[in-house]
């Protein structure tokens, strides 16, 4: 589908030369001659990039108040502000009201089209990857019936209703991107931005940069992180890996609720709610001089931990179940038969957590395999596990048989009292025994049970 320009001038000339121009570049047009038809314009549908004079019948910044118009309704929206009155405090004042970029008079045809180009291209990308975002927040979801899993979506509902900094704590690949997503999408900010900053992924030298923008000479504005997200959501992931001098300053923001741009004197005030995430301690990180205390108390007003999947036993068969739905779905294929209590996953020690193991069940769609052992051996190649056999044989022949059978109940027992949440009656029916028997086997070996 083509992309619509809108074009407004109050000089016919220069109108129909854009308006031509514009249409054998192949988009399609709406024009405007005056302020009154133009916003008329503007109200009756966006367009997806505008081309605006900045004086008009109304007064001398009109264009700039048109320009106003179109970003309350959608800031995506590129504009292309044009004049024949041009100086570097009009193109300064455009490009601060969030011109994409801004021409003077007369223009060169080329530059117009370029300019153009790259606003439709711009304004796409940006659809995209609101589409895309919309996707993953319907999509997916948090799975699971560990207390921990249960927990943390009850934290979210509260937590969502509130404007509180949030922490989240957890391992790599636990989901704490996908929290901090479905806290800003059930907050009143949903309409507004997320963006994501990962602190383990930036240039040592790019920090300021991307957090705060950048006002260079020849007037235009690159925006940081902060101000990308205003009146959204900004999650700083990885906040552990931002620099001692960096962290000083990101606590000056949350104290004054506004900063400088690099090479910038005036402040900037912005409405920003921050989450911030972690695989590290940053209690430890405090007492190693890698984390300014100040900066944590300030982040930390509400703190999510998620435990790694090793220790959330019973989440997953769930999501076993869960990621052979959606991915089978994906990739329109039937949905995958996996053994929801396969020994080879229950005991695996799941480094890379939920990640690990959607890549897992990825790895068997792509592969496709036709029987359940074809499946079973592409978990235990994957995961690098021995035939369960096999370790029978590597542990249990160098030790006497009691000891041996003690071992394999304590690992047993275990890992089914995790699997089943500490409920020692569906424990017990899944193992075949008695409630009261179970009890008795619990103690001898030495297994503590937790409700």
């Amino acid at each position: 589908m083509s992309a619509e320009i809108l074009i407004v001038d109050d000089n016919t000339d220069i109108r129909n030369i854009i308006n031509e121009l514009i249409i054998d570049a192949g988009y399609k047009t709406r024009i405007a001659a005056n302020y009154n038809q133009a916003l008329a314009e503007i109200d009756k549908k966006l367009p997806d990039v505008a081309i605006l004079d900045v004086k008009l019948d109304k007064g001398d910044n009109d264009g700039i108040e048109l320009l106003s118009h179109i970003k309350t309704k959608n800031k995506d929206v590129p504009v292309i502000i044009i004049s024949g009155h041009a100086n570097i405090e009009m193109a300064i004042k455009s490009l601060h009201h969030g011109a994409f970029e801004f021409i003077e008079k007369p223009f060169d045809q080329e530059r117009l089209l370029n300019f153009v180009s790259r606003a439709v291209e711009n304004y796409n990308l940006k659809k995209q990857n609101k589409e895309y975002e919309s996707k993953l927040f319907s999509s997916y979801d948090l799975i699971g019936d560990s207390k921990n899993t249960i927990n943390i979506i009850d934290q979210i509902k509260k937590i969502s209703l509130t404007e509180s900094r949030v922490f989240i704590h957890g391992p790599s690949g636990s989901g704490k991107e996908l929290i901090a997503r479905k806290i800003h999408k059930k907050s009143s900010r949903n309409k507004n931005p997320f963006i994501v900053l990962n602190g383990a992924l930036l240039d040592s030298n790019k920090y300021e940069l991307e957090l705060f923008g950048e006002e260079k000479e020849n007037g235009s504005i690159s925006y940081g992180a902060l101000e990308k997200a205003n009146k959204g959501t900004l999650l700083i992931d990885q906040i552990s890996e931002i620099p001692l001098d960096i962290q000083s300053k990101i606590l000056r923001v949350l104290i004054d609720q506004k900063f400088k741009r690099v090479n910038g004197n005036n402040d900037v005030s912005v409405d920003v709610r921050l989450i911030c995430s972690s695989s590290k301690d940053l209690k430890k990180e405090i007492q190693i001089g890698n984390f300014r205390e100040d900066l944590f108390h300030r982040i930390n007003v509400f703190e999510i931990n998620i435990e790694p999947l090793s220790q959330r036993i019973s989440d997953i068969p769930l999501l076993i179940k869960y990621f052979s739905k959606k991915i089978s779905e994906n990739y329109n294929i039937k949905e995958l038969e996996i053994d929801e209590n396969n020994s080879y996953i229950l005991n695996h020690n799941w480094k890379g957590n939920v990640r690990e193991l959607r890549n897992l069940i990825e790895r068997i769609a792509i592969l496709q395999p036709g029987t359940k052992d074809k499946i079973s051996n592409i978990i235990k190649e994957s995961l690098k596990i021995d035939n369960f056999d096999d370790q029978i044989t590597e542990n249990s022949l160098s030790v006497p048989l009691k000891e041996a059978r003690e071992k394999f109940e304590k690992e047993y027992l275990t890992i089914q009292l995790k699997k089943f949440n500490g409920n020692i009656s569906k424990t017990a029916n899944f193992v075949g025994m008695e409630r009261s028997a179970l009890h008795r086997k619990l103690k001898g070996l030495g297994i503590k049970e937790f409700n």
